[in-house]
C-alpha cells in the first residue's frame, strides 16, 4: 500500500506510473537480498561425527560398553556429543551474516509514483523509480542521482570510506572504483546531510549490496590448520590401531590362545592405542585460550579460531578503526597564527561538541576540538558575534561561509579558496601539496570585510586526517618481529593509504608498497586477495569491519570483526571480535594462539607417549605368550583419569616467554615431528621396560592378579611424574614455575 508523503514540494519529474512500476516489480522481483536455502538440521549433525578422531572415540566408547564400563563410555560418549553440538552450532553462522545483511535494507522509501511522491515499502521499489533522499534516510536501492543539495551519504559499511562522501551529478564510468562514485548512491548505506533525487538502476540483489551477499553465501569455511593436523593424526592412529589389533590377534591364534583371550587382548589393545581424553583436552585447552583472549580484549566465536591464529603467516588489516583511531583530527595547522586560524575555523563552523555525544560533520567536529585545545569556544563565539548570514557547503561550491560582526569567514578546499585570496597566499601551494602528498584532507580559511566572497585574506591551512593508533607502530612490528606480514586493505584514497602505511611503518620510505597495501578495494577484490594468498599457502587472518568486509573475513583462515565499530554483518561472519578494535589487541591474540598450540602439542606429547609405552607392553607379552599385564578396565582408568587429569593441568599453562620471537609454524607441518615422535618412541620404551619388569618380577613371585596390579600402580606413577617433565624440553620445572 502506498502512502502520501510530506513532500515540501512537487517533484520535477513525473516518475513512474502505477502500471509501469508493477510491471516492473514482477519482472526484477522484490527489493530485497535473497535468503539462501541452507542444509537440513540433520545432515548438519552428521556432518559432526566425520573424521578419523571421532571414528577413534567411537570405537574406544564401544569396546567400553562392551566390557561392561559403564561410566567411561558414558564419559567418551558425552564428549562425542558435546563436539557435535559445538560444530553444529557453528554451520549456522553465514545463514545467521545473510540473515543481518538483509536488516540492513529500509522499511519504507519515498519516490515518485504518477507526479506525486508516495511511501512505499521499501520491497516495492523498483528499477527508474525516483528515489527522494533526505537527511536520515537509509537509502533503499542503488541508484544515479538526479539532483543533489548539499548532500553527504555515509558509506564506510560498504566502501571503507572513513568520512561522509560529498555527492553530486557529475557522471562518472562504470569503470570508476565504487568509492569514487560520486554520483550513485548504494542500497543500506545513510544520508547524513543534505538531500536528493536519485533513478534507481538496481535493485536487490542486483545490487552492489545483493552482490556482497552473493559473494557471503558462496564462501566455504575451511579446515584450521588445528583441525587438519588432529584429523591427519587421527587417521594415523586409527590405521595404526587396526594393523596392531591384526597383529596381535594372528599372534595370539598361532600361540594357540583361545578366540575370547585374544579378543579381550584385541579390545585392551584397541583402548591402549587411542588417547580417549585428548578430544576433551583440546576443547578444554581453546576454552581456556577464549577465556584468556576475552580478558585481552578479544571474543573468540569459534573455538578453533584460537590456535588458528597462532600459525598465521599474514594479518590483512582494515585501516580505519583498527589502525587509526577512527576519528578524524587535526594533524597540522599552516599560517602565521594558529590560534586566528582555529578561530576562524570555528567560527565558520555548524558542529557541535557535547559530552553525550559530538553533533555534526567529523570534520568540522575535529576543527572545533583543535579550537577547543586552544581555548577557543564556538559557543563563546555565538555569544559574542552572532551570524548574520551564512552560506553552507556544498559539492558545487566546495566551500562555506558565515558572517559575523561584518567579518566574513570562508573555509573550504584550497583549490576554491586561494583564488578568492589577495594576500596572505605565498607559500600555500607548496604547503597544500605536501599535506596532500601525506594522505591529509586539506581546508584552506581565510576572511574577508565585504559581504561578497572576494578580496579574502588567507590565514592557513588545515591538515585533517584520522591518525594511526600509538600502539598499532609497536604491534605492527611485533608481529614482524614473529614472521607474520601486516597487509593493509582499504577503501580509502591510495595516497591516504600509503601515507598511513608508510607511518606505520608497513612499508619503509624506499619501499614498494606491492603487495602489502591495498586502496579502493571492493568487496570481490578483497576475497580475490584472500583467496590468493591462501594459495600461496599462507594462513590469512583477516580484519574489517563494513558490510564489505564480511565475504573476505569468512574465506579467511580466521575473519576478525571490530566490536565497537563494527556492522552486526561482520560480527557473524568473523570467528572473533575485538571489544577495542585495535590491532594491538590481534598481535596479543597471536601469542596467546601459539601459546595454546605449544600447550596441545606437549600434551599430546604426553598422552600418546602413554599410549605408545601400554602398547609396547601388550606387544611384548603377547608376542612372549605372556598372560594380560593390564587389563581393559585399567587402561581406560589410565587413559581418562590418571593420564587425563594431568593432561588438564598441561594445557592450563600459560604462554613461554618468547613465543613471538619465532616465525610461524609452515602451515603444512604436522602437529608432531620427528623429534616429537622420536621422544615419544625412546620415553615410551623405557617406560615399557620398567612396568614389564615389573610384572615379570610379580609374577614369579606371585599370582597373575598381583602382577597386574604391580603394573599398573607403576604405570601410573611412571604417568604422574612424566607430568612434571612435559611442562618444557628446554626449561626445568623450577624455571617453569608451579601449575
Amino acid at each position: 500500500m502506498t502512502l502520501p508523503a510530506t513532500a515540501s514540494a512537487p517533484p520535477a519529474l513525473p516518475g513512474l506510473d502505477a502500471a509501469e512500476a508493477a510491471r516492473r516489480l514482477v519482472e526484477h522481483g522484490p527489493n530485497q537480498l535473497a535468503q539462501q536455502a541452507g542444509s537440513s538440521a540433520w545432515t548438519l549433525l552428521a556432518a559432526q561425527f566425520k573424521g578419523a578422531m571421532i571414528w577413534l572415540l567411537l570405537l574406544a566408547c564401544a569396546a567400553s560398553a562392551v566390557l561392561g564400563a559403564v561410566a567411561d563410555a558414558l564419559a567418551i560418549g558425552t564428549i562425542l556429543v558435546l563436539n557435535a553440538i559445538v560444530g553444529f552450532v557453528q554451520e549456522h553462522r553465514a545463514e545467521r551474516a545473510v540473515l543481518a545483511l538483509r536488516a540492513l535494507s529500509a522499511a519504507r522509501a519515498r519516490v515518485v509514483r504518477d507526479g506525486q511522491v508516495v511511501q512505499i515499502a521499501a520491497a516495492e521499489v523498483v528499477p527508474g523509480d525516483l528515489l527522494q533522499l533526505e537527511a536520515g534516510d537509509v537509502v533503499a536501492a542503488d541508484g544515479r542521482l538526479r539532483e543533489a543539495h548539499a548532500l553527504q551519504v555515509v558509506e564506510g559499511l560498504l566502501t571503507g570510506e572513513s568520512a561522509p562522501v560529498e555527492k553530486g551529478t557529475s557522471p562518472t564510468s562504470p569503470e570508476t572504483p565504487l568509492a569514487d562514485r560520486l554520483d550513485w548512491v548504494f542500497f543500506g548505506t545513510a544520508v547524513a546531510t543534505g538531500r536528493g533525487v536519485a533513478e534507481v538502476a538496481a535493485t536487490g540483489m542486483g545490487t552492489e549490496m545483493g552482490k556482497i551477499a552473493s559473494l557471503l553465501a558462496s564462501t566455504v569455511e575451511t579446515q584450521t590448520p588445528l583441525q587438519r593436523q588432529l584429523d591427519g593424526l587421527g587417521r594415523t592412529l586409527l590405521i595404526l590401531c587396526l594393523v596392531i589389533v591384526a597383529l596381535v590377534s594372528g599372534l595370539g591364534l598361532l600361540h594357540g590362545m583361545a578366540p575370547l583371550e585374544v579378543l579381550l587382548y584385541a579390545v585392551a589393545l584397541a583402548v591402549a592405542a587411542v588417547p580417549e581424553g585428548l578430544p576433551a583436552i583440546v576443547t578444554v585447552a581453546l576454552a581456556l585460550g577464549v577465556q584468556r583472549m576475552a580478558a585481552r580484549n578479544a571474543i573468540v566465536r569459534r573455538l578453533a579460531s584460537v590456535e588458528t591464529l597462532g600459525c598465521a603467516t599474514v594479518i590483512c588489516t582494515d585501516k580505519t578503526g583498527t589502525l587509526t583511531t577512527g576519528r578524524m583530527e587535526v594533524r597540522e595547522v599552516w599560517g602565521p597564527d594558529r590560534r586566528q586560524v582555529l578561530h576562524a575555523a570555528a567560527a565558520c563552523n555548524d558542529a557541535e561538541l557535547a559530552e553525550a555525544g559530538d553533533v555534526g560533520d567529523p570534520t568540522e567536529v575535529a576543527l572545533l576540538k583543535a579550537a577547543a585545545a586552544e581555548g577557543i569556544q564556538r559557543t563563546d563565539i555565538e555569544r559574542d558575534t552572532p551570524r548574520q548570514a551564512e552560506t553552507p557547503f556544498d559539492s558545487e561550491r566546495k566551500r562555506m561561509s558565515v558572517r559575523r560582526a561584518e567579518v566574513l569567514y570562508v573555509k573550504g578546499a584550497p583549490e576554491v579558496v586561494i583564488p578568492l585570496c589577495t594576500a596572505g597566499t605565498a607559500g600555500a601551494k607548496e604547503a597544500e601539496a605536501q599535506m596532500a602528498q601525506r594522505g591529509w584532507r586539506v581546508l584552506a580559511v581565510a576572511v574577508g570585510q565585504t559581504a561578497e566572497e572576494r578580496d579574502l585574506t588567507l590565514l592557513g591551512l588545515v591538515a585533517i586526517a584520522d591518525p594511526p593508533r600509538p600502539e598499532a607502530i609497536e604491534a605492527i612490528a611485533r608481529a614482524r618481529q614473529a614472521g607474520i606480514r601486516t597487509v593493509m586493505i582499504t577503501g580509502d584514497h591510495p595516497a591516504t593509504a600509503l601515507a598511513i602505511a608508510r607511518e606505520l611503518q608497513i612499508v619503509g620510505a624506499d619501499e614498494d608498497p606491492a603487495g602489502l597495501v591495498h586502496a579502493r578495494v571492493t568487496a570481490e577484490e578483497k576475497i580475490e586477495i584472500v583467496r590468493k594468498l591462501k594459495r600461496e599457502g599462507e594462513i590469512v587472518a583477516m580484519t574489517g569491519d563494513g558490510v564489505n568486509d564480511a565475504p573476505a573475513l569468512r574465506e579467511a583462515h580466521i575473519g576478525i570483526a571490530m566490536g565497537r565499530g563494527g556492522t552486526e554483518v561482520t560480527r557473524e561472519a568473523s570467528d572473533m571480535v575485538l571489544t577495542d578494535d585495535n590491532f594491538a589487541t590481534i598481535v596479543a591474540a597471536v601469542e596467546e594462539g601459539r601459546g595454546i598450540h605449544d600447550n596441545i602439542r606437549k600434551t599430546l606429547v604426553y598422552l600418546l607417549t602413554g599410549n605408545t609405552a601400554e602398547l609396547t607392553v601388550m606387544l611384548a607379552a603377547s608376542a612372549l605368550a605372556l598372560p594380560l599385564p593390564l587389563l581393559p578396565l585399567q587402561l581406560l582408568w589410565i587413559n581418562l583419569v590418571t593420564d587425563g587429569l594431568p593432561a588438564l593441568a598441561l594445557v592450563m599453562d600459560r604462554p613461554l616467554p618468547g613465543v613471538l620471537d619465532r616465525a610461524p609454524r609452515p602451515p603444512g607441518q604436522a602437529i608432531l615431528g620427528r623429534p616429537e615422535w622420536t621422544r615419544i618412541g625412546l620415553i615410551a620404551m623405557v617406560e615399557a621396560g620398567v612396568v614389564l619388569s615389573v610384572f615379570l618380577t610379580r609374577l614369579e613371585a606371585g599370582t597373575v592378579a598381583e602382577a597386574r596390579s604391580f603394573a599398573f600402580s607403576t604405570l601410573v606413577f611412571c604417568e604422574l611424574f612424566r607430568a612434571f617433565a612435559a611442562r618444557s624440553r628446554a626449561l626445568t620445572f623450577w624455571q617453569v614455575g608451579t601449575f
